[in-house]
C-alpha cells in the first residue's frame, strides 16, 4: 500500500526500504500489543492452554493453565504490517508471505489438535507434520525457481565465489533448509522467551544480509551475491521483529502466553526461507546457533540411546538438561540469549571476511 503511494502520487519517502521497514516494525509491534490481551482472555475462556507432557521437568507443571497458540496473533500482525508496507509486486516478498501462510496453517492445525483433540492431545503425528512441511517447502522452492535473478549456486561463508551451481538439486536443498529451520525453532520453544529473542537476533542479521544482497552497490563492494529484489524481504523481517518484540512483552518469564507450533514452526520456516534467498544457507548454522545445538542435542540423545543404550544428557532438548541440573529458568534463558547474540555478531562479522 505504501509502495503504491510512491507509484501513484510520487511520494518518494515510501520508495525507500528503510522507511517502509520502520513502518512495518512499528505496525506489527503495535498490533501485537493491542491484540494479544484480547487473545489471552479468549484463550483462557476457551481453555486453549498448553498441554504439559508427563516427561516434562517438574517446573513445567505449574504452566498447564497458560494459554498457547499466541503465534496466531503475531502472525496476523506481521502479515498485516507486511501487506501495508511491502511491495506486493515483488515476487520474493510474496513468496515470504506464502511461507507464513503455509507453515502458519500447519502450526495452527497442530495446535488445535493438541488443545481440543478429544482422543489425545498430540496434534499432528510426526510423519504427518513432516509430510506437510516438506510439501510446503517444495512449493516454496518451486516458486523461487521462477523468480527473476534467483541464484541456485551454493555459497559458504568466507569465500568470495560460489562452490558450484546446484541446478535442480537446489530445490530439495532449499526444502531441507526450510524444514530443518522450522523444526529447530520448534524444538527450542520450551521455556519462556527462549525461542523468541534468538529469533529476533536471527531476523536482524538476516535483514542486514538480505538488504545487502538486494543492493547492487553494497553487494558488489562486499563481494556478496547480488539478487535484485531480495532487499524487499527486509520489510518482512522488520515486521517479524516487531511482532516478536510485542509477543515478548507477554511471553517473558513468567509467560502469560506461549506461541505454540503456529508461531515456532512458522518463524523457523521464515528463518530458513530468508537464509535461502540471501544465499546464507550455511551461515544459518551460526545465525541460528542456539536452534542448531538444541536440535543436535536431540539427535545425539536419540542416537546414543539406540546405539549404546545410554543417554548423553539428562533430558533433551538441551534446555531441559540444564533444568534437571537445577539451573534457574531465567538463568538458562538469559545465557541462551547471550549465546545467540554473540553468534549473530560473529555471523555479521563474516560479511567482511571474504
Amino acid at each position: 500500500m505504501l509502495y503504491w503511494l510512491h507509484d501513484a502520487f510520487g511520494i518518494n519517502l515510501f520508495f525507500y526500504i528503510s522507511v517502509r521497514a520502520g513502518v512495518a516494525f512499528t505496525l506489527a509491534f503495535a498490533l501485537t500489543l493491542f491484540l494479544m490481551p484480547k487473545f489471552i482472555r479468549w484463550a483462557k475462556k476457551r481453555k486453549a492452554t498448553q498441554p504439559i507432557y508427563e516427561l516434562a521437568p517438574d517446573g513445567h507443571r505449574e504452566k498447564h493453565n497458560t494459554p498457547t497458540m499466541g503465534g496466531v496473533v503475531f502472525l496476523v500482525s506481521i502479515f498485516t504490517a507486511s501487506l501495508i508496507s511491502g511491495d506486493l509486486e515483488n515476487g520474493y516478498m510474496l513468496t515470504g508471505l506464502l511461507v507464513l501462510i503455509l507453515f502458519g496453517a500447519i502450526g495452527i492445525r497442530d495446535d488445535l489438535g493438541k488443545i481440543f483433540g478429544k482422543a489425545n492431545n498430540k496434534g499432528l503425528s510426526s510423519r504427518g507434520k513432516l509430510f506437510w512441511q516438506f510439501l510446503s517447502a517444495f512449493v516454496i522452492g518451486f516458486v523461487l525457481m521462477f523468480q527473476p535473478n534467483m541464484l541456485s549456486e551454493l555459497y559458504i561463508p568466507f569465500l568470495k565465489f560460489p562452490l558450484f551451481d546446484m541446478g535442480l538439486w537446489a530445490l530439495p536443498f532449499w526444502a531441507i533448509v526450510i524444514v530443518g529451520a522450522s523444526n529447530a525453532v520448534n524444538l527450542t520453544d520450551g521455556l519462556d522467551g527462549l525461542a523468541t529473542v534468538p529469533s529476533i537476533f536471527a531476523f536482524v542479521t538476516l535483514g542486514v544480509l538480505m538488504y545487502i544482497t538486494g543492493h547492487a552497490i553494497f553487494s558488489g563492494a562486499l563481494l556478496m551475491p547480488k539478487i535484485i529484489g531480495v532487499g524487499e524481504v527486509t520489510i518482512l523481517a522488520a515486521a517479524i521483529i516487531g511482532g516478536l518484540l510485542g509477543f515478548l512483552w507477554f511471553n517473558a518469564n513468567p509467560a502469560e502466553v506461549f506461541m505454540g507450533d503456529s508461531g515456532s514452526l512458522t518463524i523457523g520456516a521464515l528463518i530458513g526461507y530468508m537464509g535461502v534467498v540471501s544465499k546464507s544457507e550455511f551461515l544459518l548454522l551460526l545465525i541460528g546457533f542456539i536452534f542448531v545445538i538444541e536440535t543436535l542435542s536431540v539427535i545425539v540423545q536419540i542416537a546414543s540411546f539406540r546405539i549404546r543404550g545410554q543417554r548423553i544428557f539428562l533430558m533433551a532438548p538441551l534446555h531441559h538438561h540444564f533444568e534437571l541440573k537445577q539451573w534457574a529458568e531465567n538463568k538458562i534463558i538469559v545465557r541462551f540469549w547471550v549465546t545467540a547474540l554473540l553468534s549473530n555478531i560473529l555471523a555479521l562479522i563474516t560479511i567482511k571476511i571474504r
